[in-house]
C-alpha cells in the first residue's frame, strides 16, 4: 500500500514538474547556444570599431555574464522556484556592494568611457592632477604616467574623466615662445637677424607654421621680445633647452646682452 502511494506521487510529481523540468532542459540548451552565438557576433562586431585591445574583452566578457544571468533567472521562473526572497537577498547586496565600492565603480566606470572616448592614448604627452608625462598605460581602474624626470605617476581614472586633462601632443606640433628682455640700446633688427640665423641653422623646427620674432611689450628700462617656433611636440623641453643654449652663444657673438650679461 505504502509502495502504491508513493508511485503515485511520484507520478503526479512527473505529470506537474515534468514538463517544466524537459521545457528548463531545452532552455538550457537553447541559451547557451544563443549566448554563444550572441558573443561571438558581438566580438565581430568590436573587432570592426576602433576600441581599446584591453576593453574588447571586458565589454564581451560582460555582455556574457548578463546573459547568463538572464538565463537563470528565466530557468527559475520556469521550474517555478519563487524569487522574491532570492531577490530581496541580491538587492541588499548589491546596495551593500555598492556603497562598499562607490570609489572603486567610478574609477571603473570613468576607464570605460577614456578606453571609448580616447582623450588620450598610450604615448601621449598630457597634463594631469599637476603631473607632466607620458601616458604608459591605461588600464580600467588607473592610467600610469611616467614624468619626464622617470617617476611614476598611478592616477586614478575618476580624476582623468571628472577634471581637466590637457593633452601636449594630440595635434603633433607645438609652439615654442621664449620671452627674452633687451635694452633700447640694443637694435632690434640686429636682435631680429641674429635670432633667425640661430633657427635656421637648428634642424629641429618646423618651416609651416612659419616662426615669429616681434616685440611683446614696451617698458620704461627695455622692451620684450617674444621668439615663436613650431616644433615637434615629442621632444619639447630638449628642443627648448638646446635652442636657448644656442641663442646665449649667438648674442654673445654678436655682443647682444641681455640684462645682467657681461
Amino acid at each position: 500500500m505504502d509502495e502504491q502511494k508513493w508511485l503515485d506521487r511520484l507520478y503526479t510529481w512527473a505529470l506537474t514538474f515534468g514538463p517544466r523540468i524537459l521545457l528548463a532542459i531545452f532552455i538550457l540548451i537553447a541559451g547557451i547556444w544563443l549566448i554563444r552565438f550572441l558573443k561571438r557576433l558581438f566580438g565581430n562586431f568590436l573587432g570592426r570599431k576602433n576600441l581599446d585591445t584591453s576593453l574588447k574583452p571586458f565589454l564581451q566578457g560582460a555582455l556574457s555574464t548578463v546573459l547568463q544571468i538572464l538565463l537563470i533567472i528565466a530557468l527559475l521562473q520556469v521550474l517555478g522556484i519563487q524569487m522574491t526572497m532570492f531577490a530581496a537577498l541580491l538587492g541588499a547586496l548589491g546596495v551593500a556592494a555598492g556603497l562598499a565600492l562607490s570609489g572603486t565603480l567610478q574609477n571603473f566606470t570613468s576607464g570605460i568611457l577614456i578606453l571609448m572616448l580616447k582623450p588620450f592614448r598610450v604615448g601621449d604627452n598630457i597634463v594631469a592632477q599637476a603631473q607632466e608625462g607620458t601616458v604608459t598605460s591605461i588600464q580600467l581602474f588607473y592610467t600610469v604616467v611616467r614624468t619626464f624626470d622617470n617617476k611614476t605617476v598611478i592616477v586614478p581614472n575618476s580624476k582623468l574623466s571628472n577634471e581637466v586633462i590637457i593633452n601636449l601632443s594630440r595635434e603633433g606640433t607645438r609652439r615654442m615662445d621664449i620671452d627674452l628682455k633687451f635694452s633700447y640700446k640694443i637694435s632690434f633688427d640686429e636682435l631680429k637677424a641674429t635670432v633667425n640665423e640661430a633657427i635656421e641653422e637648428a634642424d629641429e623646427f618646423l618651416k609651416d607654421p612659419p616662426s615669429r620674432i616681434g616685440i611683446e611689450t614696451v617698458e620704461p628700462d627695455g622692451y620684450k621680445v617674444r621668439i615663436s617656433i613650431w616644433i615637434d611636440a615629442h621632444g619639447f623641453n630638449d628642443t627648448r633647452m638646446a635652442f636657448q643654449q644656442k641663442l646665449i652663444s649667438k648674442f654673445k657673438d654678436s655682443h647682444i646682452k641681455l640684462p645682467g650679461m657681461e
